[in-house]
């Protein structure tokens, strides 16, 4: 009910005609307090029900001045039950998330998990984590012990965690790996060793296994690069727009004008189209650079069938499907460094950087 209707639902017996000429001034003074219309109107109501009420009692010639000061404390009045509720939301909503029914089965499972991975260590790895982490021994008094410095200790409980997450992570899945090749790759992943990761060829692994591709996840997630390096799986048309815009974000953090970054994401689209295209599955992996100037590399790896003549795929011109993308001699037109590492049967692995140009924001 608006507050003309409230007049003509409450007519009062001769001062109806009277407080219908105080609507504006009501309204006035409490839309100018009020920014939400809808509880402005409401309040508007509420005066004029209390001036018709009080009508009968009220001297002649001071209706309109009950009318203003009524305004203003039903204002006032709204305005402190809204703090009390404010103030006392607390004791009426529980803030402590109701415990799902399987919390305690969860718990139970996350103990045996990590107690399993705790087995996995040898002796000495186990001894010496518990240690610093449970009983909160310092590195130097460890290294005392051990016979060790306290770099060394530090070094070696780092190890240890990154195994511990490693075979945790594997006691979850209830599942040993594949390969031989999974502990170590996932191992690395876990350490963030990037000269042991390019020993193992880790990134072709994780595009040949299924297992440790899935496993990798949270280690990529908390790699010291997380914050200079995108990987972005490719398998269909919609990674495609996520590796572009992956690339023009990480590259718009360095500075790269407008016009560069619609070059590097293009050639991404390019690279990342043609894994979609011909190899069915791979990756992007985007990374900024720092030396010897700043810029940003994408390196681009499948497990396809490959590219037996790498040269005649880079000449001008040449398509294998007459599409009317600008394809690999396009991409290498509109990066400044380009290479392509090829094998039939293997897969193919495409490296091109961008340099930031000198002057640029």
């Amino acid at each position: 009910m608006g507050a003309t209707e409230v007049l003509e639902a409450l007519p009062g017996p001769d001062e109806g005609p009277g407080v219908a000429a105080l609507l504006p001034l009501v309204r006035r003074i409490v839309h100018a307090r009020v920014q939400d219309k809808a509880a402005a109107e409401d309040l508007v109501q509420e005066t004029l029900v209390r001036v018709l009420a009080a009508a009968d009692r009220v001297e002649p010639g001071m209706l309109e001045p009950y009318a203003i000061v009524t305004a203003r404390n039903v204002v006032a009045s709204m305005w402190k039950e809204r703090d009390r509720h404010r103030r006392n939301v607390h004791r009426v909503v529980d803030l402590v998330p109701v415990e799902a029914p399987d919390a305690d089965l969860l718990r139970e499972e996350e103990r045996g998990a990590v107690a399993a991975a705790l087995d996995r260590l040898s002796e000495r790895e186990r001894r010496t984590l518990l240690a610093h982490e449970v009983a909160g021994q310092d590195t130097r008094s460890l290294g005392s012990e051990l016979g060790l410095s306290a770099g060394a200790v530090a070094a070696q409980l780092n190890r240890s965690r990154a195994r511990l997450r490693v075979e945790y992570l594997l006691q979850l899945q209830d599942e040993e790996p594949p390969t031989g090749r999974c502990r170590p790759v996932l191992f690395a992943l876990s350490l963030g060793d990037r000269r042991r990761q390019r020993e193992l060829d880790a990134a072709r692994h994780l595009l040949e296994c299924v297992f440790c591709a899935g496993l990798s996840e949270p280690l990529l997630e908390r790699s010291p690069d997380a914050g200079t390096v995108v990987t972005v799986r490719i398998e269909a048309d919609p990674d495609i727009v996520a590796a572009r815009r992956a690339a023009r974000e990480l590259a718009a953090r360095i500075g790269f004008s407008r016009t560069d970054l619609t070059l590097v994401a293009t050639a991404v689209s390019e690279i990342a189209r043609n894994i979609v295209r011909f190899a069915g599955r791979g990756e992007v992996v985007v990374e900024l650079l720092e030396q010897p100037r700043p810029g940003v590399r994408v390196t681009a790896r499948d497990v396809g069938p490959g590219i037996a003549d790498v040269e005649r795929a880079l000449a001008d011109g040449y398509s294998t499907y007459h599409g009317l993308g600008l394809g690999l001699p396009g991409a290498r037109r509109l990066m400044d460094e380009f290479a392509v590492v090829s094998e039939v049967d293997r897969g193919t692995t495409v490296t091109m950087t961008k340099w930031k140009k000198e002057g640029t924001a």
